[in-house]
Parts: structure tokens; C-alpha cells; sequence
């Protein structure tokens, strides 16, 4: 029994390295996106087709997603701050902050995930942990290589709406740990369907020209829609389920590296020896707290 779960850490490590690459990436895309909707549209499309991947996986594994019609609110509250508010802040935040600056606030989802679990559930971290979070923010700051006089530029509601977007994500992580009589499929598939019946009404009403969607926009679409939202939300899901919410959340620390790599690949944005360095300083700050968690999370089960 504890080698086989074993062997389900590790592939959920494995898979939440491949999905902190797919989300770095997903910036590229969004960006595009969001030049010619508003942020509920490309989340709209997103989530039709992320349900539409969720069903093609339902029917691949022939299994039928049912769920206690006491449990339906708590879907919901999922839907509602780990789909529609995290991103939907996200999204907008972008129309009133730099990019660069937004990372560096969402590099602070593990940091409150860790003193969630040390005010709700009375797990106290050690020194190796609280200074390898230390390192993963300082090395954060370094791979964007932002400016930081724009702090001071007035730009207070996109502050806002990241601060909003890294409470929303710490919300979504803990509430969906505890769905523990689910399985990741299911708690997905209800989780995405919850977030295209809630968003469709106003989207619908936002609906741009069909002419704004060329082939770029619809490649986008359907990547973030089947990779970052189907397949991408059933991984980090069953991360959270294997390894914890504060565990899964430290992959985070991994994405302002993937999306400066790609915004390097695709936006032609410049990598500096500066942004190398940190995130050579992420990886393995991230690597350490990631394991050391570990270490802690067994030592309570036994």
C-alpha cells in the first residue's frame, strides 16, 4: 500500500511539472485573447471547451461523473473562486498592471497557503521550508526583472485584483482537498461545468464579431480551453489530492520561469542573465520546500 502511494506522488509530481510548462505558456494565448474580448468571453470558450475535453476523457474511461446533491454547493464554490474570480482577476489585472508585477504577487499563493495551514489546521512549518519560500520569492523577483518605481504609479485596483486572484486560488485549493470521496474526474468535470453555467449568461451578452476570431485566436482558444482548463485543472487536482493543497500551490513558484521562457519564445520578450539566475534560484528553492513538505506530510500520517 505505501508503494503504491508512492508511485501516485510521484506521478503526480511528474504531472504537475508538465502542466507549471503548459501554464507558463498559457500568457502567450490569453494575451492574444484578451486583445479582442473581455476576460469572461475567453474565459467562456475556454470552459466550453474544457468540458467538451472532459467528456471526451468520460467517455474514454467510460465512467459516469455523479455527485451527492448535498455536495452541489460546495462544486460551485469551487467553480466560483478557483475558475471564474481567480482567473477572471487574473485576466483583468493585466489591463492595469504589468505582467512582470502580477507574477510576482501570484508567487505569494504558497506563502498564504502555508500560513493557512498553520491557522486552520495548526501544521507549524520549519526553518527549511519558511527560508526555501524566502528564496522562491526573491528568485521570482529576479526572472521577472521588473521595475519597481511602477508600483507607485496609482495602479491600485490591479493590486487588487491580484491580491484577490491569490486569496481566490488558496479558497479553491483547501475547499477542493477536502472533496476527498470524489474522484479527480469527477470533481473536474462538475467543477468546469459549474464555471460555464455560471459565466455563459454575461458572456454571451460580451460576445464579440465572429470576424475577431482568426486562426490564431481559436488555436489559443482551444489550448487553454483542452490543455490549461480540461486536462490542466484534472491534473492540479489530482496533485492536490495526492500531495496536499500546500504542496501542489509551491508548483506556482514554477510559472513566472515557463512563462518568461515563452515570453521570450513567442512575444519576443528578452531573457536577461539576471532572470537565469533566478530561476535557477526558483528551481531549486522550490525543489527543497517541495520535498521537505513532503518529509512533514508523511511524518504526520505515521
Amino acid at each position: 500500500m505505501k508503494i503504491n502511494t508512492q508511485n501516485e506522488k510521484t506521478l503526480a509530481h511528474i504531472l504537475m511539472c508538465f502542466l507549471v510548462i503548459a501554464w507558463g505558456f498559457d500568457y502567450v494565448p490569453a494575451k492574444w485573447g484578451l486583445s479582442v474580448m473581455s476576460p469572461l468571453v475567453l474565459l467562456f470558450w475556454k470552459y466550453i471547451i474544457g468540458i467538451i475535453t472532459m467528456g471526451v476523457i468520460l467517455s474514454i474511461k467510460r465512467h459516469k461523473p455523479i455527485i451527492r446533491l448535498k455536495d452541489l454547493p460546495i462544486f460551485v464554490i469551487c467553480a466560483l473562486f478557483g475558475e471564474l474570480l481567480y482567473f477572471g482577476s487574473e485576466y483583468k489585472a493585466m489591463d492595469y498592471m504589468p505582467v512582470s508585477l502580477l507574477t510576482i504577487i501570484l508567487g505569494f499563493v504558497p506563502v498564504l497557503s502555508i500560513i493557512l495551514e498553520r491557522i486552520f489546521y495548526k501544521r507549524k512549518p520549519n526553518g527549511i521550508i519558511i527560508i526555501g519560500v524566502i528564496a522562491c520569492v526573491i528568485g521570482i523577483v529576479l526572472v521577472i526583472g521588473a521595475d519597481f518605481h511602477v508600483l507607485f504609479e496609482g495602479r491600485g485596483l490591479g493590486y487588487l485584483l491580484a491580491i484577490i486572484a491569490v486569496i481566490c486560488w488558496n479558497i479553491y485549493n483547501f475547499i477542493t482537498a477536502s472533496l476527498k470521496d470524489y474522484d479527480s474526474v469527477t470533481i473536474t468535470f462538475y467543477q468546469i461545468l459549474c464555471s460555464v453555467i455560471m459565466v455563459a449568461p454575461i458572456a454571451i451578452h460580451l460576445m464579440p464579431s465572429a470576424s475577431v476570431f482568426t486562426g490564431q485566436i481559436i488555436a489559443g482558444i482551444l489550448w487553454i480551453g483542452s490543455i490549461d482548463s480540461g486536462i490542466g485543472f484534472l491534473i492540479f487536482v489530482y496533485g492536490i489530492k495526492k500531495l496536499g493543497p500546500t504542496t501542489s500551490a509551491l508548483y506556482s513558484d514554477f510559472l513566472p520561469v515557463t512563462s518568461t521562457f515563452f515570453g521570450a519564445l513567442f512575444l519576443h520578450e528578452s531573457i536577461t542573465i539576471l532572470q537565469v539566475i533566478g530561476g535557477i534560484l526558483v528551481i531549486a528553492s522550490a525543489f527543497v520546500v517541495i520535498k521537505e513538505k513532503g518529509k512533514l506530510d508523511e511524518e504526520r500520517l505515521e
